[in-house]
């Protein structure tokens, strides 16, 4: 029984991802599909559009057999540890024989060697890395460019720079780091993103479109406007959401729990949450005053510098708005790995998987969170009462929905 993992985040399932699923099920030949999903809050920071239970509902409809929740301690985060969290949970099943995800080229010619030479990060590359930062670089170019001067050839060098400049082939690059890092045997392969781009802001083609796209399409005007780009389901299911008030969700539906935090802490509070560093806690405090309409997008592009980049914002007021500490999210802490496995969702085939994974799990299974404990299973039932508190019909068993409700069983 060959199963391939995928990680995701669906926000929401469109054509590119029914596209990957296809292609990802034929080039490896796997019968079965685990998908590991995001929560809430994803890994660039903005709160998904929809719930991950309407998520899961999406990539059941779709053929995935076992949906597994990526914690909110890794969800959050940039690549290197979005991708060590999601891959840990896929060696952890003991049943995933593969891993598929895309890739600007499709082709892994680049990157798997590269991993090899990253997987350890050495004393140099870390200096390197310090070095490009103090001249101003933000991080994603700084690594991008320190992994490139890895390599003694001049053109290799360039060739990796620009590879790293594109978001999938940067995480796609940390999915390979994990497995090295966990010595796992899963087989990576990649497949080349198809007609979209990730950071697309307008469709431009007449069935694929970017995620970040459709939920424009979707805010700016309502969730038919995304139908030519997603299936039928995707529809159904934000129709079923939107209608019951439980979205669409945006950083704006946080504006007053997150300003209240920001006006009543103190620079020395502020400074305590993650992703706050370099002095941000003084930019903040600084640049409240000016913001015009006190949204949180104005307050993003005050705050905005070649230094931070939008995505190192938006995951700093995520931190900040769910209390994520430094200490507990410390690279000690991580580098632990996630510890255990929330179940969201399964099919029949996904019940088949259940049961073997109960003799080759090396964590422990959670179906019903009230019967564990961890720091970690705290955050994510916390993450997903502050999502639902934003619905715009607030209710009491949608806010504690994490502790009263089984995974989605289709």
């Amino acid at each position: 029984m060959s199963t391939v993992g995928i990680i995701v985040e669906y926000n929401p399932l469109h054509n590119g991802h029914v596209h990957h699923y296809n292609r990802a099920k034929e080039i490896t030949g796997a019968e079965h599909t685990i998908a590991i999903l995001s929560g809430p809050f994803l890994q660039r920071g903005e709160p998904a559009l929809i719930s991950k239970y309407a998520r899961t509902d999406m990539a059941l409809a779709m053929g995935v057999d076992l949906v597994i929740e990526l914690p909110t301690v890794y969800a959050v985060q940039p690549a290197e540890w979005f991708a060590f969290g999601a891959v840990s949970l896929l060696e952890a099943t003991g049943v995933v024989d593969s891993l598929c995800f895309g890739t600007e080229s499709g082709t892994l010619e680049l990157l798997l060697p590269l991993s090899r030479k990253l997987a350890t990060e050495s004393e140099s590359l870390k200096q390197e890395i310090s070095r490009l930062l103090n001249l101003g670089m933000n991080y994603p170019t700084a690594y991008s460019v320190a992994a490139g001067n890895l390599s003694n050839d001049p053109f290799e060098q360039e060739d990796i720079i620009s590879l790293l400049q594109q978001p999938n082939h940067t995480l796609g690059l940390h999915y390979l780091i994990a497995l090295q890092r966990l010595r796992s045997d899963i087989v990576p392969y990649t497949i080349p993103r198809e007609s979209a781009g990730y950071h697309d802001s307008t469709p431009s083609n007449s069935s694929i479109a970017s995620a970040t796209a459709i939920r424009r399409l979707v805010l700016e005007q309502d969730f038919q406007a995304a139908a030519p780009y997603v299936p039928s389901y995707t529809i159904d299911t934000m129709r079923k959401e939107f209608d019951a008030g439980r979205g669409p969700i945006s950083w704006e539906s946080f504006r007053q729990p997150l300003m209240h935090q920001l006006l009543t802490q103190s620079t020395s509070e502020l400074v305590q949450f993650h992703e706050v560093t370099e002095g941000l806690e003084y930019r903040i405090k600084k640049l409240l005053p000016s913001v015009v309409n006190l949204t949180v997008r104005d307050l993003l592009h005050s705050l905005k510098t070649k230094r931070y980049t939008h995505t190192k914002l938006q995951r700093m007021l995520a931190h900040i708005l769910l209390h994520h500490t430094k200490q507990e999210m410390s690279s000690n802490s991580l580098a632990k790995g996630p510890q255990y496995l929330r179940m969201l969702g399964f099919n029949h085939n996904g019940q088949q998987l259940l049961k073997q994974m109960k003799k080759t799990a090396s964590l422990p299974i959670v179906v019903k969170p009230s019967n564990h404990s961890h720091s970690h299973l705290e955050r994510d039932l916390q993450a997903s009462a502050v999502y639902a508190n934003a619905y715009h019909h607030l209710n009491n068993r949608e806010t504690f929905r994490d502790f009263f409700e089984p995974p989605i069983r289709v």
